[in-house]
């Protein structure tokens, strides 16, 4: 059986699933991690739900809007939601980058005892998470969904627009030894400029559903 892993490894490599208007369903990688992939004219649904189920949504989806959308309509997400009791995330364009050869130019400082809330974000969504520091940034890379390589960055307010961003997400491509993936909320026009800057390139978007938290009564 297919798997997410080689959904993502495939295209990584710049191979996709089938521009048919089609829609995969396969398990979720880990209990964690649940979601929707969107590639072209192709959509891919993780989730430990019953196949069949998703597919009756998705029908139900496609009377209101374009089939080949159905997977990302707000009317199937809210079903997928609900089914599973999970909370969703904002949908995200999802972007890879190739390994390069040689080691980060950017002067980076190794960071092992983290307490910037991006760390903290990444630690509750990713595994062996190693973050470095240079002056004005953070730059984390750990393991996420379907266990791939994923890079989150962090540019103090005082020195944007100088670079310094695309730095970061160059060097995460330098240290890899393998592709690096990365999410970036659509609407985030400066944070894609600098990734596509940098030589990621977009191959779909991505809603992540994750765990609601416990809500724990007052005393």
């Amino acid at each position: 059986m297919q798997t997410l892993r080689d959904i993502l490894d495939a295209a990584a490599g710049g191979v996709f699933p089938p521009a048919d208007g089609g829609t995969t369903v396969v398990p979720q990688p880990s209990e964690r991690d649940a979601g929707v992939l969107a590639f072209t004219a192709h959509s891919v649904v993780f989730t430990d739900q019953d196949p069949d189920w998703v597919y009756g949504t998705l029908r139900a989806a496609e009377r209101e809007s374009d089939a080949l959308a159905a997977a990302m309509n707000a009317r199937f997400l809210t079903a997928l939601m609900d089914r599973t009791g999970r909370r969703g995330d904002t949908i995200d364009v999802l972007l890879v980058g190739s390994p390069l050869p040689d080691g980060p130019t950017l002067a980076l400082r190794e960071v092992t005892e983290p307490s910037h809330p991006r760390v903290m974000s990444s630690r509750q969504r990713r595994e062996a998470v190693r973050v470095w520091a240079a002056d004005g940034g953070l730059l984390v890379l750990g393991r996420g969904v379907g266990g791939r390589l994923e890079v989150a960055v962090e540019v103090e307010e005082g020195v944007r627009h100088r670079g310094l961003g695309r730095a970061l997400v160059t060097a995460a491509r330098q240290l890899a030894g393998e592709p690096v993936w990365a999410q970036v909320s659509a609407g985030n026009a400066r944070s894609l400029r600098a990734f596509q800057a940098a030589g990621y390139r977009p191959v779909g978007s991505e809603l992540l559903l994750q765990r609601k938290m416990p809500v724990w009564p007052r005393e």
